[in-house]
């Protein structure tokens, strides 16, 4: 099994204050939170799994125990920033789980808001936003459907699009995605991911064609690494700055993958599928917020400490098993600079 990896460590400033103050930097995020269910059997969706009396026997003690664990994470995240300005999450269930996270102990100081909508995915697992509302100013969200001409009975998540405002000062949009899994093998799912590429390519290219200085964060787990087809030749997002035109995307994970950093392991191998890609207007931007860094939170804790998955993250569930962990991701996030 792939053995602990220190690529990336990243230490937590303890002295660091907890919130940053309007018009400084502003960090924007994205967590797989894995299956982040309630307790409550839903008829519409397929969550048998995921109940007091399922598979994983899921009880309302290792709801709060998860709902803990995450929050935890998001607290800590880029927290000598001030935490996440925005977060997008995937793997939740529905709204109840996302109230429920932003009252924890840990999230109520951030005073969190919510952009959730219920997709058509069988397993019943949504996209959503959450945001500080002292910082951030949502001015209008919309989801949009994947589809495919091949396939009219597939069904998956929704990408979500929030625009909004960060300190009333810059107006950024974001795109939450959570694009189809490899499931039947690589080849045979690619159509698919492909797919959501072209929606959010679509998404992307009408909000630059409205305005060539538009700031885009494309954030989720697309289920592919930086240099695959579907976001290389279908998203056409760029790997390196010098390549990267007007109207055109950046993906700063592209480097970190390059450099074996990464935030998803299967079946030992390290990828990146957990990405943050950015719009030229915010990578090129005169005034507002600029594009600093990309970066993959590395927490310890996060990681199992021994055994076969050592170096690895320290899961929910693994094998059937429950661990009582955290996400089989990784969080990642970029660094706004503000223009003075």
């Amino acid at each position: 099994m792939l053995k602990k990896i220190t690529l990336l460590a990243l230490s937590l400033l303890m002295m660091a204050p907890l919130f940053a103050q309007k018009g400084q930097n502003a960090v924007i995020a994205f967590y797989n939170l894995e299956n982040l269910f309630d307790t409550e059997n839903d008829p519409l969706i397929n969550d048998e799994q995921f109940l007091p009396e399922g598979d994983y026997q899921w009880t309302e003690e290792r709801y709060q125990h998860k709902l803990e664990n995450m929050s935890k994470v998001i607290s800590l995240i880029a927290k000598e920033y001030g935490g996440p300005v925005a977060i997008g999450v995937s793997e939740i269930e529905n709204r109840r789980v996302l109230e429920d996270l932003v009252a924890t102990d840990n999230l109520k100081p951030f005073n969190m808001g919510i952009v959730h909508y219920d997709s058509p995915d069988r397993r019943g697992v949504d996209v959503a936003l959450l945001y500080q509302k002292d910082r951030f100013r949502v001015i209008y969200s919309h989801p949009y459907p994947v589809v495919t001409e091949d396939d009219p009975d597939f069904r998956t998540r929704d990408q979500l699009l929030v625009t909004g405002i960060i300190d009333e000062i810059d107006t950024v949009n974001i795109i939450v995605n959570h694009w189809p899994s490899k499931l039947g093998g690589e080849k045979r799912s690619m159509p698919k991911r492909i797919a959501a590429a072209q929606v959010c390519k679509h998404i992307s290219d009408s909000l630059m064609q409205a305005n060539s200085g538009a700031k885009i964060l494309i954030m989720g787990d697309l289920n592919d690494n930086p240099d695959a087809k579907s976001i290389v030749s279908y998203l056409q997002a760029k790997g390196k700055v010098k390549d990267v035109g007007v109207n055109q995307l950046f993906n700063p994970m592209y480097k970190l993958y390059m450099d074996g950093i990464w935030s998803y392991v299967y079946r030992d191998e390290p990828n990146v599928i957990d990405q943050i890609i950015i719009s030229y207007g915010l990578l090129n931007a005169t005034k507002g917020f600029k594009y600093n860094s990309a970066r993959i939170f590395r927490a310890s804790f996060l990681l199992t400490k021994s055994g076969s998955y050592e170096g690895i993250p320290l899961r929910t569930f693994a094998g059937g098993n429950y661990l009582g962990g955290y996400s089989d991701h990784l969080p990642v996030y970029v660094i706004l600079d503000l223009i003075k």
